[in-house]
């Protein structure tokens, strides 16, 4: 019997099973669910990559979405304050599934890639989606800083979601510059998607009525949020004798400790019937498209899904000039930019987009026009794809190089 042909034998071999990613996040929380996590795996092509998730926190219930996907979801159920036992934990867990990549997150999931390369994990990728926070104290805003620099040789490559993460990564940590990419998030542009009619009547009797100008901001309301600038920027307006001010409603969606300062703020100023509150929320996309602009004067922001959602809504966006909102907004084209602290300025932005609606429409538009031109989830999960092809060996070595 003559010899096999090469080709024939290769036929017969059952086909390599997907290689398994590991990702370790602080909680399944609603925005790593549908915002980031979960859209990124839908994306990947499931006969190269399977995934695992390890949850450092119980906090969060959106793992319905996950379990769908076929991803395996093991949680270290870390007490809140030091808890050092869940270290053991996790290199237990990364012992049992031996993976072949692992892909942290932010200054929570920095420590694993540690455990990682204990437990033998051989590839290891770091994301940053925000600036480490320094934590409360000398000795731990020193550790904050010190932790990334120490831990910087163990990472084969870091992704940053901006350039300004992206350069604190190669100036700040010292990570080589071929091993940095500049990732940037994307959006699902059919789920947020324009209103294609007249806005749904949301909030409680009252709030909305024909003719409404609603200014809303979505995110976590604490000091770095700034939301109390927002809502006295709102006061100023509705304060003045401008009719077209009269039009105006303010929509805050989030939670946190600045929530009630901003109900207080409004409470005294007898203007809590034109504004609503309604705390964290499941429905973020249907209430997007009852805003008529959207505001995000936080004071830090690396992160941009807000932005990036409003703007596939088809919203024009005000937001302060700090971190990736610089990279998103361009003024006078898709919204307004403005100073981080100016109360000011704030209002004058938003009373050029309630006084000109044609603007707010026009930049609304090209907004939109440029979310999907250039922050695609495909195009997103396309340059990740070319991180972990890179490192696995899956395709010729200088992938990376062609995506940067």
């Amino acid at each position: 019997m003559g010899a096999q042909h090469p080709r024939e034998l290769s036929l017969c071999e059952p086909a390599a099973r997907p290689r398994l990613v590991v990702h370790v996040v602080d909680s399944l929380d609603m925005a790593q669910t549908e915002n980031g996590l979960l859209n990124l795996i839908r994306h990947l092509p499931p006969e190269r990559y399977r995934h695992a998730i390890v949850c450092l926190h119980d906090r969060g219930g959106y793992e319905g979405g996950m379990r769908e996907h076929g991803v395996e979801i093991v949680n270290l159920h870390k007490r809140a304050g030091r808890d050092p036992l869940h270290y053991l934990r996790m290199f237990g867990v990364l012992r049992a599934l031996r993976p072949d990549l692992i892909h942290t997150r932010n200054g929570a999931g920095l420590p694993a890639q540690l455990v990682a390369a204990l437990a033998g994990v051989k590839l290891r990728v770091h994301a940053e989606h925000g600036r480490p926070a320094a934590g409360t104290g000398r000795s731990a805003g020193l550790a904050a800083r010190l932790l990334p620099r120490m831990l910087c040789p163990l990472v084969d490559h870091f992704i940053a979601v901006s350039g300004e993460l992206e350069q604190w990564l190669i100036e700040s940590v010292g990570a080589e510059p071929a091993r940095v990419s500049h990732i940037a998030n994307g959006v699902d542009s059919v789920q947020f998607h324009p209103r294609l009619g007249p806005p749904a009547v949301v909030g409680p009797p009252g709030f909305m009525h024909d003719g409404v100008f609603i200014v809303g901001s979505v995110g976590r309301m604490d000091d770095a949020g700034n939301h109390t600038m927002l809502v006295e920027a709102f006061l100023r307006l509705i304060a003045s004798p401008h009719p077209a001010h009269q039009r105006l409603r303010l929509l805050l969606v989030g939670d946190g400790p600045a929530r009630t300062e901003c109900q207080a703020l409004l409470h005294r100023a007898g203007a809590a019937a034109r504004a609503w509150l309604p705390g964290a929320r499941a429905d973020v996309p249907q209430l997007l498209r009852a805003m008529d602009l959207f505001v995000l004067p936080s004071l830090a922001e690396d992160r941009s899904n807000p932005i990036l959602e409003a703007m596939a809504t088809g919203l024009p966006v005000v937001a302060s000039a700090v971190g990736g909102n610089t990279e998103l907004v361009h003024p006078g084209f898709t919204g307004i930019l403005v100073p981080p602290m100016s109360t000011e300025l704030l209002a004058s932005a938003v009373a050029d987009y309630c006084r000109i609606p044609a603007m707010a429409a026009r930049h609304g538009a090209r907004a939109r026009t440029q979310v999907i031109a250039r922050h695609s989830m495909p195009a997103m999960a396309r340059d990740y794809l070319a991180v972990y092809d890179a490192l696995t060996r899956s395709e010729p070595a200088d992938s990376l190089r062609r995506m940067r």
